[in-house]
C-alpha cells in the first residue's frame, strides 16, 4: 500500500477519534450539584453548599450563551472552583465536566471579573462605631493590644514573565516575576482591604503611601490603627515594631504587636491554601491575574462567613503556606509617629 495512503487513513482515524473524544465530552456532561457531599468536597475542596451560595449570587450575571453550548450557571461556577482551587490544568478541569480548555479559560475568566465587580460588598474595612469596636475586643483578645483595627502586609502572587515594555519591573528581589498584593485583615483572618495593581518590584511602603486606605486614616475615618511590619514608616495610625527595644514595656510591646500582627500572615497562610493558584501563580495575562485575585479573596471571606473548613487532612500545614516575606530594608518612623507609638507604649505596657 502507498506510504501516503497509509499517512491519510492515520490522519482521518485521528480526526475520527478526535470527534468522538469531543462527541464524548459533551455527552457526559452532568450537574455537579447531583454528587454527595463527600465527593463534591473532594472534587472542588469546598462543600456543595458553598458552591450552591456562590452559584445563588452569582446565578444573573452568569447568563447562557444561546450560540454553540452553553453552559449553566453550576458548571461556570465549580470549572472556575476547582481550577483555582486545585490549580489544575485546564485540560483536566475541562475534561472532567465535558467542555474544552477554551471554554474553562473564558468561563474562569468571566467568573473572576464578576466576582471582583462585587467585591466592595465582601471586602470592606468596618465603618460603623460598633463594627470598629467589635474588631478591636478581637484584636484585643490576641494578645492584649488596644485600639488594633487591622493587621496590613503584602504578599507576592507569582505570574507568568512579562515580556512586554516594562517587563522587568514585576520581577521582585527574589527574582520571580509578581504581582505585590498589599491586604489589611481583621482578627477573624477575614480580607477588609486588597490592592493588586502593584508589580511585584515595588516597595510595600509605598503601596501604602498611595493606596486609598491611607487617605481615609488620615482623614479620620477610622478610630483604631493598624499594624505593620518594619518594611513601613511608624505613623500615628500605623505602628511597627521598635526595632531595638530596651526596656521591659517596649519589649512587652514588641511580644504584643508580633502575635497581634500575625494575624496577617496566617490570613496570607489560609487565604493560599485554600486556593493554590494564589500559592502557584497565575498563568494568564496580568489583568485577569489581578481580578482572579481579588475573586478569590471574595471567596475567602465568603469561607469564613460560612464557616467553612479546609480541606481534610490539609488543616495541619496551613502554616507552611504563610506568605514568605521577602526582606524589606527597614523604614525609618515619622517623628509623629515615633511620639505617638512613645506615648502608646507608655499608657498601655506599663
Amino acid at each position: 500500500m502507498d506510504i501516503n495512503m497509509i499517512d491519510l487513513m492515520d490522519l482521518e482515524d485521528l480526526d475520527m477519534l478526535d470527534t468522538t473524544r469531543r462527541l464524548d465530552r459533551h455527552r457526559h456532561r452532568v450537574n455537579p450539584f447531583e454528587l454527595s457531599d463527600e465527593d463534591f468536597r473532594y472534587k472542588y475542596r469546598f462543600s456543595k453548599r458553598f458552591g450552591e451560595k456562590i452559584v445563588g449570587i452569582l446565578r444573573e450575571d452568569l447568563v447562557h450563551d444561546p450560540r454553540g453550548c452553553p453552559l449553566s450557571p453550576e458548571i461556570q461556577v465549580v470549572c472556575a472552583l476547582r481550577n483555582w482551587a486545585r490549580h489544575e490544568i485546564q485540560d483536566d478541569t475541562a475534561d472532567l465536566h465535558g467542555v474544552s480548555q477554551p471554554v474553562v479559560s473564558r468561563t474562569c475568566k468571566k467568573v473572576a471579573e464578576i466576582l471582583s465587580r462585587k467585591s466592595r460588598e465582601f471586602i470592606k474595612m468596618p465603618t460603623t462605631l460598633n463594627e470598629q469596636q467589635e474588631t478591636i475586643r478581637k484584636f484585643r483578645s490576641i494578645a492584649n493590644f488596644p485600639t488594633v483595627i487591622g493587621a496590613i502586609d503584602c504578599t507576592h502572587i507569582r505570574v507568568k514573565k512579562v515580556n512586554a515594555d516594562g517587563g522587568q519591573l514585576y520581577i521582585n528581589r527574589k527574582g520571580f516575576s509578581s504581582i505585590n498584593v498589599q491586604v489589611v485583615c481583621d482578627a477573624d483572618l477575614k480580607i477588609m482591604d486588597i490592592v493588586t495593581r502593584w508589580r511585584g518590584s515595588v516597595h510595600d511602603s509605598r503601596i501604602f503611601r498611595e493606596c486609598r486606605l491611607k487617605q481615609r486614616f488620615e482623614a479620620g475615618a477610622f478610630s483604631g490603627i493598624l499594624l505593620g511590619d518594619s518594611g513601613y514608616p511608624c505613623t500615628p495610625y500605623l505602628f511597627t515594631p521598635l526595632l531595638n527595644p530596651t526596656t521591659p514595656q517596649e519589649e512587652r510591646y514588641n511580644r504584643s504587636h508580633i502575635r497581634t500582627r500575625n494575624t496577617v500572615e496566617r490570613c496570607f497562610g489560609l487565604w493560599k491554601q485554600r486556593f493554590r493558584c494564589l500559592l502557584r501563580g497565575m498563568f494568564g495575562d496580568i489583568e485577569t491575574a489581578k481580578k482572579t485575585i481579588v475573586a478569590c479573596a471574595v471567596l475567602h471571606n465568603m469561607a469564613i462567613d460560612m464557616r467553612e473548613d479546609v480541606f481534610s487532612g490539609e488543616r495541619d500545614s496551613i502554616e507552611q503556606y504563610s506568605s514568605e516575606p521577602i526582606v524589606q530594608r527597614y523604614i525609618a518612623p515619622s517623628i509623629r509617629g515615633n511620639i505617638r507609638r512613645r506615648q502608646f507604649i507608655e499608657t498601655h505596657f506599663q
